[in-house]
């Protein structure tokens, strides 16, 4: 079987499951902290959870080169991306528009990403960390815009010092990446305005 006849489809209705998950992702983005659910009905290549390859399909295309662990860019979830969005993988983190890591994993920092400038603070990377569940962490709780007076969030699976890495993050606004947790269907957005007031 062919390389091409191994990659599980994408969207099947581009037009309106893409417009639903730009949705979820706007949400989750203006409303920090709440938990956000995509249905795109796809099977995600592995590596890759739901949540994160309906993104991608959503928002990566041509313009917008991706970075992922070596494992994923050289596995089914970098031909995926390749196939369905055409999208540059990139091995530098600082070049890339949207990025993937893994939660628990040691590296590579929020900061090793693209964090923007100040003429086009927009530009920095999005970075998708797929973590062990969305519920039943430590709580974080996150104040900012979008978030009357304050929310608690409690993910599973986030490496020591990420919070650390977040609260850092949000100090450089209007700097900084944009961050969405990810696990199976579900997303919590962390843009670069929240921030991190407490963790217990």
């Amino acid at each position: 079987m062919s390389a091409q006849g191994m990659i599980a489809p994408g969207f099947s209705e581009p037009v309106f499951q893409s417009q639903a998950a730009f949705r979820a992702l706007l949400a989750a983005l203006s409303e920090p902290g709440t938990l956000q659910r995509v249905a795109a009905e796809i099977t995600p290549p592995e590596g890759l959870a739901t949540a994160t390859a309906t993104a991608l399909l959503a928002l990566a295309d041509y313009e917008t080169p991706v970075w992922l662990s070596e494992a994923l860019r050289n596995g089914a979830a970098g031909a995926w991306l390749r196939f369905h969005c055409g999208v540059a993988l990139v091995d530098d983190p600082a070049k890339a528009a949207f990025a993937v890591i893994d939660g628990a994993a040691g590296e590579p920092s929020l900061s090793a990403f693209n964090l923007g400038t100040d003429q086009f603070p927009d530009r920095s990377t999005t970075v998708i960390v797929q973590v062990a569940a969305l519920e039943g962490g430590p709580a974080i709780t996150l104040a900012g815009p979008g978030i009357l007076g304050s929310r608690d969030i409690a993910p599973q699976g986030l490496r020591p010092g990420f919070v650390e890495e977040l609260r850092e993050n949000g100090a450089l606004y209007p700097l900084g990446v944009d961050v969405l947790l990810a696990h199976g269907e579900g997303l919590i957005g962390l843009p670069r305005s929240t921030q991190i007031e407490e963790v217990r």
